[in-house]
């Protein structure tokens, strides 16, 4: 049977007489189907159990990196080790089973089209477009099924690896660190990122003048290929210097910038992607600068960011209202279930409206966090964190075994020496560009500032990952694209080998202090930090200085706690005390029945505040506990120095927050640990 190239894919088209067999039977034509049916499973099958015995040997040598406490080398990094090997085996170690295939010829249309009709001896076969394909790389394309069996349709990163990466990092997210740093963190991921973007852009536009000028570019590169690039590298994945932090316990507030960066960053970077595909200029030429398609596709990237943003949080609300108002808590198989239905489903939605799911699942999760995990079972908190823990660092690692697979078995590969080195020059001046200005900047309005070292870790931590590949692999029908594809694979590989093993020894050389409790707050310094021994003068003083939310959110805190928690979960003040009195039959029917039987306000698990010593006493919220266990209900009072203790609101706000100036009484010592003030 002859086979088209998918370069001369018709709608619809009739070949018949072109690859006639002669004699052959009805029935050795069927027989000669369904061996080739069956070896196309037996194929599917291997490829399958390839990835899963290359996750099956990285869990392994983690294992043994964990028992030997080597840290050079993170996980992910061993994943892509073994991809490669993987690939090269495949690559060159393997048959070739395509001998019977041959390309003809078709002169009768100018465009490639996505389905083909074969007639061969009156029986019609579909062929469906791959891509194109160059004329010196026909032979290597066809010379292996199992390369192209392993070779994975760019839309299985995005629909099924992806969601639950994103999705596990707002489902994850502490919110106390986060909140308390998100003026910064939003500088960065979106300010920082549009930066780095048009300076990776920019300068590599002039490479590619260079490349141009020298004879090295083959074919058509345009600026908005190059600010394009600039888009997709500019998504940030440190995974291995988190994985690191979170190990040896590194500063919690670099910790919380690194991750809150990266958690937004990519979904900034692939909204500025669409955007920047979305740029059409009219008139003859297409990729000069329009002001009004300039402005177009600000309006894109607004549009897109709104509405995935918004599309995450209704269905987290709807989510919550569900989990809320159903006695679902009683099944905790099918209350999962519908979690992680309702949760991936957000992804595709998104997808399916137009918008973007990486943006819609990121803060479905964060809402989900901050809502529907109170309305769930304890078996189903236990289920939904462990079930998307697991989910994340399959998907995570299968994605980067995959690139080391791919940089042997995918057959568009385009390596330009000039372009690669431009490409790592770029990446270096766009990152700085996006660290110290604005950390000057934020410092500006900051009182715990970031210092110094932490801008050299944050620049030193770029590295980039999964997005940035699944964003690159996503389009590779082009010879520009096909040359980013190349590089940023090298790049990936690059940051995570080289930047994620001297992780560890940055840290030292920085003097970041590791070892660090989560829940600490910022180390001490003389006018914000007071130790008072006994019940001396010195025990009459309070900190002068006192860490705070972003004001942005501190503004919405009182609404969300007031109205939106009493409605979506079985937390927060009864609706009958917030709302106005003409409202009380809504307030009542809104109220869950498990506030009125348990008033007093549970912690939520961003506090972690323990309790381990019997002669600790604590003053949390409405509620003084012991260490025995026992609660009595407190209201705001004055205490003998004349000072007003907070009331059930504004302890509520500290609380979910984590910021209150815990006070803890324990043989006559009394610990003040005050919280500065954080843009």
């Amino acid at each position: 049977m002859a086979r088209l190239p998918p370069l001369l894919l018709l709608p619809v088209l009739s070949a018949g007489g072109a690859a006639e067999r002669g004699g052959s039977s009805s029935a050795m034509e069927e027989l000669a189907t369904e061996q080739e049916a069956e070896e196309s499973h037996r194929q599917d099958s291997v490829s399958l159990l390839t990835f899963i015995l290359l996750l099956t040997l990285t869990i392994l040598t983690i294992w043994l990196f964990k028992h030997r406490r080597v840290r050079f080398l993170h996980e992910t990094g061993l994943a892509m080790i073994y991809g490669l090997i993987v690939g090269v085996i495949l690559r060159y170690g393997t048959p070739s089973t395509s001998g019977r295939d041959k390309p003809f010829s078709c002169s009768l249309e100018d465009r490639p089209f996505t389905t083909l009709l074969v007639n061969v001896s009156g029986k019609f076969f579909e062929y469906t477009l791959k891509g194109e394909i160059s004329p010196g790389k026909i032979h290597n394309v066809e010379q292996n099924d199992m390369l192209r069996k392993v070779t994975f349709d760019p839309e299985v990163f995005f629909n099924i690896l992806l969601p639950p990466i994103i999705f596990h990092a707002g489902y994850s997210l502490k919110k106390r660190h986060f909140f308390r740093n998100l003026g910064s963190i939003l500088a960065y991921a979106f300010l920082g990122t549009a930066v780095s973007c048009f300076i990776i852009g920019n300068l590599m536009y002039g490479v590619v003048k260079l490349m141009k000028l020298v004879g090295q570019l083959s074919d058509k590169f345009y600026y908005t290929d190059c600010l394009f690039f600039g888009a997709i590298i500019s998504a940030t994945d440190p995974v291995t210097v988190l994985a690191i932090f979170n190990e040896l316990h590194a500063d919690v507030d670099l910790y919380a910038l690194l991750f809150g960066e990266s958690v937004l960053n990519d979904a900034v970077a692939i909204v500025l992607s669409s955007s920047i595909v979305a740029y059409q200029p009219t008139g003859e030429n297409t990729h000069a600068f329009d002001a009004a398609a300039f402005f177009k596709s600000v309006g894109v990237f607004l549009g897109i960011f709104s509405g995935s943003f918004m599309m995450g949080a209704v269905t987290g609300v709807v989510t919550a209202l569900v989990t809320k108002f159903t006695k679902l808590h009683c099944f905790p198989l099918l209350e999962t279930a519908l979690f992680f239905l309702m949760s991936w489903s957000t992804f595709l939605l998104a997808e399916a409206c137009g918008f973007t799911g990486v943006v819609a699942v990121l803060f479905c999760g964060i809402t989900q966090a901050h809502y529907t995990y109170n309305n769930l079972s304890v078996e189903s908190r236990s289920r939904t964190k462990q079930l998307f823990e697991v989910l994340h660092f399959l998907a995570e690692n299968f994605i980067f075994s995959y690139m080391g697979l791919a940089l042997f078995t995918f057959q568009k590969h385009i390596f330009s020496p000039v372009f690669i080195i431009g490409a790592f020059i770029a990446i270096f001046f766009g990152r700085a560009a996006h660290i110290y200005p604005l950390s000057f900047l934020l410092n500006l309005g900051r009182r715990h500032k970031i210092s110094w070292n932490f801008q050299h870790m944050m620049m030193f931590s770029g590295l980039r990952g999964a997005m940035a590949f699944a964003l690159a692999i996503r389009d590779t029908a082009t010879y520009s694209h096909q040359m980013m594809f190349s590089t940023t694979l090298l790049i990936v590989f690059f940051t995570v080998w080289i930047v994620g093993g001297g992780t560890t020894p940055m840290l030292s050389w920085l003097n970041i202090r590791v070892g660090v409790d989560p829940d600490q707050d910022p180390p001490p310094t003389n006018d914000s930090f007071q130790v008072l021994q006994g019940d001396g003068p010195d025990s009459e003083r309070r900190n002068r200085t006192k860490q705070e939310s972003a004001w942005l959110f501190r503004l919405w805190y009182s609404f969300d706690h007031n109205y939106l928690k009493p409605i979506l979960t079985h937390s927060g003040p009864p609706l009958t005390t917030t709302l106005p009195s003409w409202c009380g039959l809504i307030a009542r029917c809104l109220t869950s029945p498990q506030v009125y039987d348990n008033q007093e306000q549970l912690r939520e698990e961003d506090s972690d505040f323990i309790l381990n010593d019997g002669d600790l006493t604590v003053t949390y919220g409405d509620t003084t506990i012991t260490a025995n266990g026992s609660s009595g209900p407190h209201t705001a009072t004055t205490s003998l120095d004349g000072r007003r203790t907070k009331s059930s609101s504004e302890e509520a706000l500290e609380r979910d927050l984590g910021v209150a100036d815990h006070e803890i009484t324990s043989r006559g010592t009394r610990l003040v640990f005050p919280l500065e003030d954080n843009a």
